[in-house]
């Protein structure tokens, strides 16, 4: 259907007349005739010209003169587009600069290789849309108005039980707050606790998402470096200042997949507790996990620990949903919840409402059952499709958890020269290098598999399989092909087959 047949007949005469207005086309101090004359003129109710001319005159484009009906308003200037000046130059802070280099590194939608992004395939949309219309229809009218609970009271329950019996949470259901996503968490949390120039540790490489947020806040963002078990307290103790922050992907670190031993658990908390500092404990994928139960928590290895956990249902559900949560410790749990009343305000009551039921009918457990068996098997399509590279030295992460393999490489030329070949054959690669903050990295590929079907993900990985055998072949003066194969040259005005 055309636009404009959806409209209604003041809509149709309002538009018009604005944009001849605003393009000069009706000039400024111009009478219009009467309501009456262009009822007549036009074929339409005199009551659809006023409900059009009354917007104009709300919107200040038309002036009433007493007595001698409307005038075209004298405006600043013509808003033709044809004269319109140019864009004005934007200075953005030395915040907003940072906050867009780590930009960069956000997923653009390419399904082979986008981390973070789970399997919207696979997702039971005919029940969720059923239950989200349900719960639409029946809302609360109480939830019309501003809400200051911190999330809907049955789906902290819900959360909370989920929690305890899943990753070992000890929580109550007050301190669950629920959140715009995890993101909004790690704003709070900042906003919060932290002053401008207070010491955040922040795993090195570690999640653009947090680092931007810490950045922003005017934190001082110090990387620890990450190793083959995860945030190295003792390296942070030496070489960083006392943290009011602690920032930890323990259960499976992002983005080199490894996970944190109790060991060294308990040594981050120990340098939590002597420095006043709190743990934020980020559990973005814990429920995938395929060779053992998930592991339990951070938070719940002590009594009052110093950790706030933060939680999101992006990967498990779908990230368009932009509902989270945070388990704050019970101190901190009110204050957390009125500052979230105050910064963020409320909302989605319907939509927690429907979730709390989509997790009450078993829904949600059955779903992540399915994603975990569907992960599973993506995850090794994508190996079977590398195995030529890594029989030929590519080095991949074990996987035994998550939604992407981590693909290690020897270079920054490496690293740099596959993103820009793949990114002509329409391929989207996430280089590891842009997880750092500080010049000491370590390169490779953050490579993504939960997101797409097995067949995207042969195709795909056999591309790049090609790619990174003829990378590592040619030349440095023979470029690859589109197809990741080299290509025909030439040398000295001789074309030569390579």
């Amino acid at each position: 259907m055309h636009q404009h047949a959806t409209r209604s007949l003041s809509q149709r005469l309002y538009h018009p007349l604005k944009e001849w207005v605003r393009q000069g086309k009706l000039t400024a101090g111009q009478r219009l005739p009467s309501s009456r004359h262009m009822s007549d003129a036009l074929g339409v109710s005199r009551n659809t010209v006023l409900a059009a001319t009354d917007r104009l005159l709300a919107e200040g484009l038309l002036v009433a003169r007493q007595g001698a009906g409307l005038y075209v308003a004298q405006l600043p200037r013509v808003l033709d587009t044809e004269t319109a000046p140019p864009p004005k130059a934007v200075h953005y802070s030395s915040r907003g600069r940072t906050l867009l280099a780590l930009s960069k590194t956000l997923s653009n939608g390419y399904r082979a290789f986008s981390p973070g992004v789970p399997a919207l395939d696979l997702f039971p949309e005919a029940q969720w849309q059923r239950l989200v219309r349900q719960h639409q229809r029946n809302a609360d009218v109480a939830w019309m108005d501003y809400q200051t609970g911190g999330g809907l009271a049955a789906l902290k329950v819900a959360i909370s039980d989920y929690l305890r019996l899943s990753r070992a949470v000890r929580c109550q259901p007050e301190q669950v707050i629920i959140t715009q996503g995890a993101q909004q968490a790690f704003e709070l949390i900042t906003q919060l606790l932290t002053d401008p120039d207070d010491a955040v540790w922040m795993e090195e490489p570690g999640y653009g998402g947090a680092k931007a947020c810490f950045l922003a806040a005017g934190l001082d963002v110090t990387p620890v470096p990450v190793d083959a078990d995860g945030l190295d307290p003792a390296l942070g103790e030496k070489s960083a200042p006392a943290p009011r922050l602690i920032y930890t992907t323990p259960s499976h670190q992002y983005p080199t997949g490894v996970t944190m031993p109790v060991t060294r658990r308990l040594a981050l908390l120990d340098v939590a507790e002597r420095c006043g500092g709190w743990i934020i404990e980020d559990d973005y994928d814990s429920e995938f996990r395929y060779d053992t139960p998930p592991l339990p928590s951070l938070q719940g290895l002590t009594e009052q620990a110093p950790v706030i956990y933060v939680g999101t249902f992006s990967k498990v559900l779908y990230p368009g949903l932009r509902l989270g949560y945070l388990v704050a410790p019970p101190e901190l749990a009110p204050d957390v919840c009125r500052a979230q009343a105050r910064l963020h305000r409320e909302g989605h009551y319907p939509l927690q409402s429907a979730l709390t039921a989509f997790m009450a009918s078993g829904h949600f457990t059955r779903h992540i059952t399915r994603m975990r068996t569907a992960y599973r098997h993506r995850q090794r399509c994508l190996r079977a499709a590398l195995a030529p590279a890594v029989a030929a030295g590519l080095r991949l992460s074990e996987g035994h958890a998550g939604m992407h393999l981590l693909a290690e490489l020897s270079s920054i030329e490496e690293e740099t020269a596959l993103v820009s070949h793949a990114a002509q054959a329409g391929i989207t690669l996430s280089p590891l290098s842009h997880y750092y903050l500080s010049a000491n990295k370590r390169f490779g590929l953050v490579l993504g598999y939960a997101s797409a079907n097995e067949q995207t993900l042969a195709w795909a990985g056999e591309w790049l399989s090609n790619a990174y055998l003829a990378h590592q072949t040619r030349t440095p003066d023979t470029p690859l092909s589109r197809d990741g194969h080299k290509t025909n040259v030439f040398q000295g005005g001789t074309l030569v087959v390579v």
